[in-house]
């Protein structure tokens, strides 16, 4: 084995964007996201070992089965980057056995609080404006946006990995799953919280009695759980998904053809 090499900030760098920039394009149904791993450390590898038979070690030890959300898959490149830049083709092992273990964790974390919760957030606002007719706020608040996942989030990640090395299992393995089922519970509160700001679903049906008249949404819906309607709605679009012949498709076409129907006959109006 060679002598450790020290990296450059320069080829730290070249590790971060060549990930960043290709992340998921790099896919197939037998390793998932290894390609993409093997693509961002290979220059990095090419430094820490001259010899080939150690690179090609490394490569196909890269080349193994990974699958973890791209934003938290920052944290274990730098983890494994600084591993084997210390202890070289002895830190294979262990390289391959943090992936294995962090990588399902950091996936249940990465997808509840990025992918859903706050993806949804940002997507709820931006939409909201763009409804009200603001055309230059939304992509504003994306770039925004974009910026601070890559400078604010990413880039600290596979820092803080890269510093951390092996010290990332220790300090925090224990408290990954609490994490994991916390951002969940999070992430789902939050969804739900916004059927009733972003679904607008009335009624406009009325009941007589003599001279007495009743409006079903204010008199009773509203009065029984606000934005009740909208829960109903967004329930039975879950459960028609739940069911193979039901695609989002179909459901969209579904959502239209019964809106034009029950507008006509007066049973849905325009929200106030």
């Amino acid at each position: 084995m060679n002598e450790p090499v020290k990296l450059t900030k320069r080829d730290k760098e070249k590790v971060f964007w060549r990930y960043t920039i290709v992340a998921n394009s790099l896919f197939n149904y037998a390793s998932m996201e290894a390609p993409s791993l093997v693509y961002a450390l290979s220059p990095a590898l090419r430094t820490i070992y001259k010899d080939n038979k150690e690179y090609k070690a490394s490569l196909k030890n890269q080349f193994k089965y990974f699958n973890t959300t791209p934003i938290m898959a920052e944290s274990l490149i730098g983890a494994s980057l600084a591993m084997e830049e210390k202890d070289g083709t002895k830190a294979l092992e262990p390289v391959q056995s943090l992936k294995t273990s962090l990588m399902g964790p950091f996936a249940g974390i990465g997808d509840s609080v990025f992918n859903v919760m706050m993806n949804t957030i940002i997507g709820s606002i931006t939409g909201s404006l763009a409804l009200s007719g603001n055309l230059v706020a939304p992509p504003l608040i994306g770039f925004v946006w974009a910026m601070i996942m890559l400078f604010g989030v990413k880039r600290p990640l596979f820092y803080g990995g890269y510093n951390s090395g092996i010290a990332i299992v220790e300090r925090f393995g224990d408290q990954l799953s609490r994490l994991t089922d916390a951002a969940s519970v999070l992430g789902i509160t939050v969804v739900g919280s916004l059927i009733p700001t972003v679904i607008k679903l009335e009624t406009g049906l009325q009941m007589k009695t003599g001279k007495v008249v009743t409006h079903v949404q204010a008199d009773m819906l509203d009065k029984i759980m606000p934005a009740l309607l909208p829960l109903v709605v967004t329930f039975a679009i879950y459960k028609l998904l739940d069911n193979k012949k039901w695609t989002p498709t179909k459901c969209i076409f579904l959502v239209i053809a019964l809106s034009l129907v029950c507008a006509f006959f007066g049973i849905l109006t325009v929200p106030k």
